[in-house]
């Protein structure tokens, strides 16, 4: 898997909240390379403020070497990512990790809740590339009110996927999280489930999968420092009693291989 260092120009910085902010690069060769699922490691900064990068799912690529990147300032790293002009660079480094792998059999149901929506939109992307048609297929996004929502529904609806919600609130959809939605549906044997979002979420998911045997990945996050392995500081344990790490065996995995300490 090839990976880049590339010092990217910021094109667009697009804010949907106080809080939710969507930026896009160009980065042609992190973005030809890079697979749904992947990640990439950000320099917010350009000094040792903050000193290290900081992890960001692709949010989407297009062929004009754009790279986007869709996140909530919860600190410095990203309230300085979230204050970049248009010109400025940004070294950005990947892509890095193991992505979703794609099935073109079978419905796809896409569950995302939060902040895990980032990656999906590249995710359903690609899978309705590949099938041609996502008629059959589902995606179902949650979030705490409709304002981490509603700003990305058109960047989705475009794929002809149908589209359901669920929030916290009310505010938009079902009225309760993305699990309570994945169990109203009647699904067809045979389904693959794609997941991206808050533990408790993918645990819910996992054990809903479990239940019905749908395959099922999910997207984790993890707190790490290089993205290459060197500082183990993102392992979790395993299924199998050994510990995963994140950044190289993952941030995608088979939902049955991880332990759900929920």
């Amino acid at each position: 898997m090839s990976q880049y260092q590339e010092n990217a120009t910021v094109t667009r910085v697009e804010q949907f909240s106080d809080k939710n902010f969507r930026v896009t690069l160009h980065s042609p060769q992190i973005s030809a390379a890079a697979r749904p699922g992947q990640f990439a490691m950000v320099r917010a900064g350009m000094g040792k403020d903050p000193l290290l990068r900081r992890p960001f799912s692709i949010h989407q690529t297009a062929s004009d070497g754009s790279l986007q990147f869709y996140f909530k300032v919860v600190g410095r790293g990203t309230d300085i990512l979230a204050r970049k002009r248009v010109g400025e660079e940004v070294p950005v480094f990947g892509p890095l990790g193991c992505g979703f792998t794609i099935k073109e059999d079978g419905a796809a149901i896409i569950v995302g809740g939060g902040l895990g929506i980032a990656p999906l939109l590249f995710l359903v992307k690609e899978k309705c590339r590949l099938k041609k048609s996502c008629s059959s297929d589902i995606l179902i996004l949650g979030g705490r009110g409709e304002v981490e929502i509603a700003p990305l529904l058109d960047d989705f609806k475009q794929f002809g996927i149908t589209i359901l919600t669920s929030t916290d609130d009310g505010s938009l959809g079902m009225h309760g999280n993305v699990t309570d939605v994945l169990q109203s549906l009647d699904l067809a044997p045979g389904c693959n489930v794609y997941a991206c979002g808050p533990e408790p979420m993918m645990a819910g998911v996992s054990k809903f999968c479990k239940a019905k045997t749908f395959a099922c990945q999910v997207s984790v996050e993890s707190v790490m420092a290089c993205g290459m392995g060197a500082c183990l500081g993102c392992s979790r344990p395993a299924k199998n009693g050994t510990y995963t790490h994140v950044c190289l065996h993952g941030p995608v995995y088979d939902a049955e291989k991880l332990v759900w300490n929920i």
